[in-house]
């Protein structure tokens, strides 16, 4: 793009652009003549995938703004029209981040101009929560205006179909056909008003069904310490909580309230160093049996348990070690049907479904996929997403997520056990499966081209001293799995291991997701057996980072 088409599209974007804020941006952006950041802002459009649309908040066609709101809402609403859902419902929830609830009118408009109804959640609440409403409802779609666990100057655009569960391809590139056909805001009707604004009676009938993940009767003992990790999560989850009748969560009051700034975190995700500190802190103070986060948008759940074997006495639960607690759990309660997961996520899961009869299923990442098994009863992924009611969900949530592993740890402690102990039981029955991540942040996409670049051209042989005995390109698919960006290697010696590499979908990240399995004949070989699946993961991470070029 030459400088002069570089302005000219710049002052096209600037007349139509209906934010003040953007506008006085983008206008000191020209007035300084500042190339570099107008070209960073001009040299695409945010591509809507399978994620929807997520980027940093700012002026011009590759950031978060109302301009590309809206035409991600006309695109979508031609998308159902297209379809034959002229006249649909379509129900759109938002975040606590900056501009959501203006990006969220934006949408209900856009819907009301375009033939289509429109209803607007009464306030900012858990992704969830609009989850539920799309099928308590009857609605065509539904649109969540959130960034979940990006940082501070990042929004994001989810969207989902009238089944309940975020979409896939080929939808995504047929809603990014009709955004790319739009040409000029002017030509996108956005009435005054015309929407609805929905009252509590959907958060009610969902704060109805969150009863139904737990077993009538079940003991409700465990105390717990709560952050809602400057999110949306607290309401809906204490008021969850006193309908089951928990104990009431002692709340990690900095982080209680929603706050855009999210000014006790680097980063808003349970899952980053420091994120739980406060947490951890609170807990030293009230000495609760858990520990629960949610993220911001409260569709994740963690959890922590006290361990006396590391520094501060509160351990966070990594994602594949909730999921199979979760799964025990609802083995234990009788529940049937099928157990999925995704690639990335521990093969337990497997063993455990297989031990217990029960279906099971491996997806591509994201819920997107887990949500769509047929017959699928429990579904979870590592980063920390769970859905334990698919029929009331058809997503990962954090608050029915929370409630179940409160019961389990109530079970538990009745019977003076703790989650640790039902991990150790698993541990015995189906091996030790220990997991890891190698997760690199860029600042420069080619980082990660490069890096899947040499593992294809030059994958390893072998790591950790461990045989690699079959590596597979995912963009090929597989006999199960659709084409995806990502390479799988498995590993043959004593202790059997797997090794998934991709892109995030949603972060400037290089994920490498790491599995060692070591035999565990009974509890006394659990220590060494520990010992020996972090000795083996970081060699793994050593050896493939070198391979990799990082």
């Amino acid at each position: 793009m030459t400088q002069d088409d570089l302005l000219t599209r710049a002052q096209a974007w600037l007349a139509e652009d209906p934010d003040q804020e953007t506008r006085e941006e983008l206008a000191a952006l020209l007035d300084r003549n500042a190339t570099d950041e107008l070209a960073a802002r001009f040299a695409g459009t945010l591509q809507f995938g399978t994620a929807g649309l997520r980027g940093e908040i700012g002026a011009g066609p590759m950031r978060m703004n109302r301009s590309v709101v809206i035409r991600a809402a006309a695109g979508l609403a031609a998308y159902l029209k297209a379809k034959g859902q002229e006249g649909g419902l379509v129900v759109v929830g938002y975040d606590a981040r900056y501009k959501s609830a203006d990006f969220a009118r934006d949408t209900a408009a856009v819907m009301t101009g375009a033939g289509l109804r429109a209803a607007l959640l009464p306030r900012p609440l858990p992704t969830p929560v609009l989850a539920y409403a799309i099928r308590h409802l009857g609605a065509v779609a539904g649109v969540e205006v959130t960034a979940s666990h990006n940082p501070p100057r990042d929004n994001g655009y989810k969207v989902y179909l009238g089944d309940g569960s975020q979409i896939v391809p080929p939808a995504d590139a047929e809603i990014a056909a009709e955004i790319d056909a739009i040409r000029s805001l002017n030509d996108v009707p956005r009435p005054e008003a015309g929407w609805e604004t929905l009252g509590d009676e959907v958060l009610e009938a969902y704060l109805a069904r969150t009863d139904a993940v737990l077993t009538p009767g079940s003991p409700r003992t465990a105390r717990t310490v709560y952050t809602a990790m400057h999110g949306v999560g607290k309401d809906v989850l204490t008021a969850a909580f006193a309908r089951a009748g928990f104990p009431p969560p002692a709340l990690v009051a900095a982080q209680a309230e929603p706050d855009p700034a999210f000014p006790t975190v680097a980063f808003p995700n349970p899952e980053e160093p420091g994120a739980m500190d406060l947490a951890f802190e609170a807990a030293r103070a009230v000495d609760p049996d858990i520990v629960i986060a949610n993220d911001p948008d409260a569709d994740r759940c963690a959890v922590a348990v006290p361990d006396a074997a590391v520094e501060g006495g509160w351990r966070m639960l990594r994602g594949d070690e909730v999921g199979a607690l979760l799964a025990a759990h609802l083995v234990h309660k009788g529940a049937t049907g099928v157990f999925a997961e995704s690639i990335v996520s521990s093969s337990l899961l497997g063993r455990i479904a297989e031990a217990a009869g029960v279906g099971y299923e491996e997806t591509l990442t994201g819920f997107k996929w887990i949500a769509r098994v047929d017959g699928l009863r429990y579904g979870y992924e590592e980063a920390l997403g769970y859905c334990v009611d698919p029929e009331g969900v058809r997503d990962k949530d954090g608050i029915t997520a929370a409630l179940l592993v409160a019961e389990l740890a109530s079970v538990l402690k009745e019977q003076d056990r703790t989650l640790l102990d039902l991990l150790d039981d698993l541990a015995v029955a189906h091996g030790l499966h220990a997991t890891d991540q190698l997760s690199v942040r860029v600042e420069d996409l080619s980082i990660i081209a490069n890096a899947m670049t040499a593992l294809r051209e030059r994958p390893p042989v072998s790591l950790a001293g461990l045989t690699v005995v079959s590596a597979e390109d995912l963009t090929k698919g597989t006999e199960s799995l659709p084409p995806t960006d990502g390479l799988r290697y498995h590993l043959e010696g004593d202790y059997k291991a797997r090794v998934i590499v991709r892109p995030s979908g949603t972060e400037p990240k290089l994920k490498c997701y790491l599995e060692v399995v070591v035999p565990v004949a009974d509890a006394r070989e659990l220590v060494p057996a520990r010992a020996k699946g972090a000795e083996l993961l970081a060699a793994i991470k050593r050896d493939l980072s070198a391979a990799a070029g990082l």
